[in-house]
């Protein structure tokens, strides 16, 4: 998909079927499902584009890049960019703690949460900011190494730890599977993984009731996420098209 060839509204309208198909398949409800479309690398010119076509929530993996583009939504105030002002934001990378100070306070729902430290840096700093953060606790359900994410036997313990934190909101747990093996059907390997992260939020929701999101599925799999109780499904290439190269964090680095 090229610039020239993005068409928004049809991409949208596409994967909105897959998601809906995989609900119906499954005996749920498709409104039940959280579309988050994946910007990395694209500019805000695109993410406008898709909010105007009916996308209400926006993620990305990189804070600098999560920064950049919140800040044109905050000083937007025509079209095509004021579109971004009522989008709902996700971060769905790795946190490192020091870059917590940029998250806090922006009303951005923080997937990767997965380790005490960063647990801690989260409450400390949305207490001093007076604002509860929401978050997700993530989880290598394939230990893989190149994954983010606490292992399986750590789940009840962190999730624990980070509800009984003051000033976090723990909605529920994310994964990102391991790369299917070449020529594996993407469905049917990652189709095992997001049962068991399903299988850990059912026993941790029986203790944290707030714990019911299942942030899982991307473009190649959220067939097989949606069939295993997804909630949030994170796609970017099927609605922007092939990412560019490294993050987009302002117009040097282009264009809006």
């Amino acid at each position: 998909m090229t610039e020239t060839s993005f068409d928004p509204t049809t991409a949208l309208a596409t994967v909105r079927a897959r998601i809906d198909d995989a609900a119906r398949s499954a005996g749920r409800d498709p409104a039940t499902i959280t579309l988050v479309a994946v910007g990395k690398t694209h500019p805000p010119s695109r993410l406008a584009a898709l909010v105007r076509a009916g996308v209400a929530d926006l993620g990305e993996n990189r804070v600098a890049e999560l920064t950049a583009k919140l800040a044109i939504a905050d000083q937007a105030e025509v079209a095509p960019f004021d579109a971004l002002r009522a989008v709902r934001w996700h971060f769905i990378g790795r946190l490192q703690s020091r870059k917590a100070r940029d998250l806090v306070g922006r009303d951005v729902l923080v997937h990767s949460v997965d380790r005490p430290s960063l647990v801690d840096e989260l409450d400390s700093r949305a207490g001093r900011a007076g604002t509860p953060q929401r978050v997700l606790v993530q989880v290598n359900v394939g230990d893989d190494p190149a994954k983010g994410g606490c292992g399986l036997h750590e789940v009840d313990e962190l999730v624990a730890y980070a509800c009984q934190r003051p000033n976090l909101h723990v909605e529920g747990l994310m994964t990102v599977p391991p790369m299917p093996p070449e020529g594996a059907d993407p469905v049917a390997a990652t189709a095992p993984h997001f049962a068991a992260l399903r299988a850990a939020r059912d026993r941790v929701v029986s203790d944290w009731p707030d714990v019911r999101e299942l942030s899982m599925g991307m473009t190649a799999d959220l067939e097989a996420a949606v069939a295993e109780g997804a909630t949030i499904v994170r796609v970017g290439t099927a609605l922007f098209g092939p990412r560019g190269n490294g993050p987009w964090t302002g117009p040097r680095s282009g264009g809006l």
